[in-house]
């Protein structure tokens, strides 16, 4: 029983470990997701684009570096290809100094001569593997510069893709808030604003429903008495009116005097 505790303990402590991982992952990713919905567009595709800049930027010193590489061991493997010819002339001339001196009969010459070949013949087996090193490294080096041109390259495309990219989404970006607002309009166009603001339908509706009224109410009016007895007093009127405009011109000796028209009287019909 006392061997079981430690080991229940370090299952609890595992499980917490655990649960803390998972709250933990949970809260970034809600943190995450909250960030993504109120960030700016804009602002994201301007980082974006900063950060594929920077990439650009670091390939090409990578790639300065490896042709500054290259053109590091051309020279060096120049400078080797020169002291092997060098030394390969050395090495002969000491050859047949020697063989020139042993003819004399020189000996002591001789031996001299023939230790400093020996030494040369030595110096250019050294140098010879060196230089085959250095093709070698050479070769690598070109290898990995058309690399890093083709990188380059690869890298300029790619961002000028994404400055292409970020142009035709800043325009798509421009085109939604343009639409958002004008949904936004009509809505406030359909939907009541608020308590004491009524639609424009209401509004609509209301004011044909007092043309309506209107109309109504003039047309009842129109065929009243009252009305009637209005518009035949109106036209007794206007014949009265015509015939005192006659008798001043006839006064006036424009015209003949008019015969004298009764006017109408209310309530009476014309017989036969």
């Amino acid at each position: 029983m006392r061997c079981l505790r430690p080991l229940r303990s370090v299952t609890t402590i595992r499980r917490m470990i655990k649960l803390v991982s998972r709250a933990w992952a949970y809260l970034t990713a809600s943190l995450t997701g909250k960030f993504n919905a109120k960030a700016d567009p804009k602002v994201q595709l301007e980082q974006a684009l900063a950060e594929g800049n920077e990439n650009n930027r670091r390939l090409r010193e990578q790639a300065t570096n490896v042709l500054a590489n290259q053109s590091m061991s051309e020279m060096q493997l120049n400078k080797k290809m020169e002291s092997l010819e060098k030394l390969n002339a050395n090495a002969r001339q000491a050859v047949q100094m020697a063989d020139e001196a042993a003819k004399r009969g020189d000996g002591a010459k001789a031996t001299q001569f023939t230790q400093s070949a020996e030494t040369f013949a030595g110096q250019l087996v050294i140098v010879e593997g060196e230089v085959e090193n250095l093709k070698q490294q050479v070769m690598q080096s070109a290898k990995a510069s058309d690399q890093a041109k083709a990188a380059v390259a690869q890298s300029a495309t790619a961002l000028q893709k994404r400055i292409a990219e970020k142009q035709k989404l800043l325009s798509q970006l421009d085109q939604a808030k343009m639409q958002e607002q004008l949904n936004t309009t009509m809505g406030q166009l359909t939907e009541t604003i608020g308590a004491d603001v009524p639609s424009l339908d209401e509004v609509s509706k209301k004011i044909e429903e007092r043309y309506a009224k209107a109309m109504a109410h003039s047309e009842i009016q129109g065929s009243s008495v009252e009305s009637r007895m209005l518009e035949v007093e109106q036209a007794a009127m206007n014949v009265e009116a015509q015939a005192r405009l006659s008798k001043i011109k006839a006064e006036l000796g424009l015209a003949d005097a008019p015969a004298v028209v009764p006017a109408p009287e209310v309530g009476t019909t014309a017989t036969a």
